[in-house]
């Protein structure tokens, strides 16, 4: 891990629908992955203890729209989406992904 942030007011916002109603999520955490890559990955992370069903629309909203859409337009970084449920094991959920993703 290279650096995170909060994105408490850096003003990443991400549009999606729950039903006809449009909203705008706001990511917990950005975080800046050294994945043996010329660039660091852009890891969009989410905490949930619960998950109703906005935080699957938000989840799915980023994994198949905005990561791809993002990623695809390749001037922003690359990026990436984890959501995270299991409070207590956080930290090894984590330790997990980044080690998948730096064996790619």
């Amino acid at each position: 891990m290279r650096a995170y942030v909060k994105n408490q007011g850096l003003g990443l916002e991400v549009p999606y629908l729950m039903g006809s109603t449009r909203r705008k999520y706001l990511p917990d955490f950005i975080v800046q992955i050294d994945d043996r890559h010329d660039d660091p990955l852009n890891l969009v992370v989410e905490i949930k203890g619960f998950r109703g069903e906005d935080a699957r629309e938000k989840a799915n909203t980023m994994q198949v729209y905005w990561v791809p859409g993002v990623n695809n337009l390749g001037r922003f970084g690359r990026w990436a989406f984890a959501e995270f449920t299991a409070v207590f094991e956080i930290e090894a959920e984590f330790d997990k992904l980044v080690t998948s993703m730096l064996s790619q």
